[in-house]
């Protein structure tokens, strides 16, 4: 499941028990490489939750603010708090104007949290967003028949990602639960 925003590429990946997700570094301005080394990963949660973000980077920042405030709120609970923000993001006249995407896992699931209300979650533990999440989607599903690990997978489709999209570098933020 890969959906277009410029600027960025998150990815997680499920893979024999493990979970890991992965961002680029770059921010860009218009056509324009404004900063290399962003963090787009974070751990959230007492480290038991990742958080990657992907859109307008003041937008993408808010909502992973609120996003955590809804964790604490419901201690912890991944899908609660991923369907409490969607409906306040949904709702909301200001966060309605919010341009950005979260993708977020725990040790049991990884959904992907949009301005339209969604809450989904892909069926194989792959989700991708950002404009070159499609590229990383697909390298990550062929490599999920390899021996490689969740991190492996994670960084090397990140790697592909950033060959092909030029809004996506190989500077490589990776978190595992």
């Amino acid at each position: 499941m890969g959906t277009s925003m410029h600027g960025t590429t998150i990815l997680t990946v499920r893979q024999k028990g493990k979970v890991a997700m992965a961002g680029d570094g770059q921010v860009s301005l218009g056509d324009t490489v404004v900063k290399h080394a962003a963090r787009k990963v974070r751990r959230l949660y007492k480290g038991q939750i990742l958080a990657g973000f992907a859109g307008g980077t003041a937008d993408a920042i808010t909502l992973c603010e609120k996003f955590e405030s809804k964790l604490d709120e419901h201690n912890g609970n991944l899908r609660r708090a991923a369907v409490e923000l969607a409906r306040d993001w949904r709702a909301d006249r200001v966060l309605r104007r919010l341009e950005a995407l979260l993708a977020v896992v725990d040790e049991h699931s990884s959904l992907l949290i949009s301005g339209n209300g969604d809450v989904l979650e892909p069926d194989d533990g792959i989700l991708a967003i950002g404009s070159g999440g499609n590229y990383a989607l697909a390298a990550a599903k062929v490599l999920m028949d390899t021996k490689l690990s969740a991190e492996e997978i994670a960084k090397k489709s990140i790697q592909v990602a950033s060959e092909i999209c030029v809004f996506t570098n190989s500077n490589i933020t990776l978190e595992k639960i």
